[in-house]
């Protein structure tokens, strides 16, 4: 399967192409600055700001990951969400798909969004509260649209490749996940669609 990964040089991004990689899958990655990859991996220096180059990566591509976020240094969090759209327009009517890295503040517990919750830290929650809105944008695009967005457990960072975790819906499951572990769950969820056009999570 030809998978593009933006965000390739990332924390999640990185981990989510050497898994796409060590099964076989024929990957892309994309970054806005180059980056070093595994063998076997193409390397693409582009934007998903650019629309031109979104066409031509999302039309060259069966499943695109999105391992992007907004700007944690000051930028402007409407380029993460132009680029949101620019993704979603491309894949319109076709059969691309599109994998999106959420954030764990667009879960709900009893039917509040945690990001809205009070005990949610406030430094994290400019940045959680786009990440959030956009689940409701990849939710009104009609039926042509193939999406689904996996939300990590509140804390995802380095770890192990365990391949054992817990996956859930739409609320929180477990506190913490690998992010190596996150990229096995969305993977697997390349492989074998079981969320189309909705959302998941997965922790320990």
């Amino acid at each position: 399967m030809k998978i593009a990964v933006y965000g390739a040089s990332g924390m999640v991004g990185s981990r989510i192409v050497a898994e796409a990689v060590g099964r076989g899958h024929e990957v892309t990655g994309v970054t806005r600055s180059g980056g070093d990859f595994p063998a076997g991996v193409q390397a693409v220096q582009a934007s998903a700001n650019d629309v031109a180059s979104v066409k031509e990566i999302v039309g060259d591509a069966d499943v695109v990951a999105v391992a992007l976020g907004p700007s944690r240094t000051g930028g402007d969090p409407q380029d993460y969400v132009d680029a949101v759209d620019n993704l979603l327009a491309a894949a319109r009517g076709t059969e691309t798909r599109l994998l999106f890295v959420g954030g764990t503040g667009g879960l709900t517990i009893g039917g509040q969004r945690v990001v809205d919750g009070p005990d949610f830290p406030a430094e994290y929650k400019p940045e959680a509260l786009v990440v959030a809105n956009v689940l409701d944008t990849l939710r009104a695009t009609d039926e042509t649209v193939d999406w689904t967005m996996l939300h990590p457990a509140y804390v995802i960072q380095p770890g192990e490749r365990t391949g054992t975790f817990r996956l859930g819906q739409d609320e929180p499951v477990g506190s913490e996940i690998s992010a190596e572990d996150y990229a096995v769950a969305l993977i697997d969820e390349v492989e074998k669609p079981a969320n189309r056009r909705q959302r998941f999570t997965v922790g320990y």
